[in-house]
């Protein structure tokens, strides 16, 4: 259990930044769907690249 919750917490980060680009593109498809897969879908690309960047970092 302590397992689950350290790797939880070592990537607390990731799972905010997927929480809220989910928010967003959520919110985004009820004004109009197409614009919220579009949001979701840049989000995502957003995410992949703040991943890659941080990818570097020696643990």
């Amino acid at each position: 259990m302590k397992q689950l919750v350290n790797g939880f917490v070592a990537h607390l980060p990731e799972v905010t930044l997927l929480a809220g680009a989910a928010a967003v593109a959520v919110g985004v498809g009820m004004l109009c769907l197409p614009a919220g897969v579009i949001t979701g879908g840049v989000l995502a690309m957003a995410g992949a690249v703040f991943s890659i960047w941080g990818a570097g970092d020696g643990k």
